[in-house]
């Protein structure tokens, strides 16, 4: 891993979603929630967790930017200045800063990055490498990783992404038959 990268990418997202916050423009904040999926994809794509990062790419980048734009068609694009918005809540407030300091608790306790006596690197890893060729007669290592031992959960994520898909095409279908009826009806 490349520190510089990550701080770059890091600062960069950080960016990207306190502009998304800011901006009154709900078409251009949803473009940038949609870059700041794909850099984390960028993340995950360079501390090795390529799966982790095409489904965030497809899913985080593509179809939930997708969904977005369909509820913006069916809503207003300007955040209106004279509706006025509620303030921050304290229980609000105090339970988010309780979740980020489990959080960070959590974090610590766990192994360090490429640490080689983190409990995946002794057990798991040793067992993929030594024995799926033989428990699944498969070629390929990653192939058995994926399909094989971790198949309910490959199962899982390609039935988020199957049905995210077939939501997006109802939805767009959906605001098509939308335009035709408001076409229609002005004619």
């Amino acid at each position: 891993m490349v520190w510089q990268l990550d701080l770059f990418l890091l600062v960069f997202i950080i960016v990207l979603a306190i502009l998304s916050l800011v901006v009154k423009d709900l078409l251009l904040s949803i473009i940038l929630l949609g870059g700041y999926s794909f850099f984390m994809a960028l993340i995950y794509a360079e501390m090795g967790a390529v799966d982790v990062s095409f489904t965030e790419a497809s899913v985080g980048a593509g179809v939930s930017t997708i969904f977005m734009i369909v509820a913006l068609y069916f809503t207003a694009r300007f955040v209106r200045r004279d509706v006025k918005t509620k303030k921050i809540s304290l229980a609000g407030l105090i339970l988010a800063s309780l979740t980020a300091l489990v959080m960070i608790y959590v974090a610590d306790a766990m192994p360090d990055w490429g640490n080689p006596q983190a409990p995946a690197h002794l057990h798991i890893s040793d067992r993929y490498i030594e024995k799926s060729q033989i428990e699944m007669a498969t070629p390929n290592m990653v192939t058995t990783i994926l399909a094989d031992y971790r198949g309910y959960d490959t199962l899982g994520e390609t039935t988020v992404i199957f049905i995210a898909g077939i939501v997006c095409l109802l939805l767009l279908g959906t605001a098509t038959q939308r335009l035709k009826h408001n076409y229609d009806t002005k004619i």
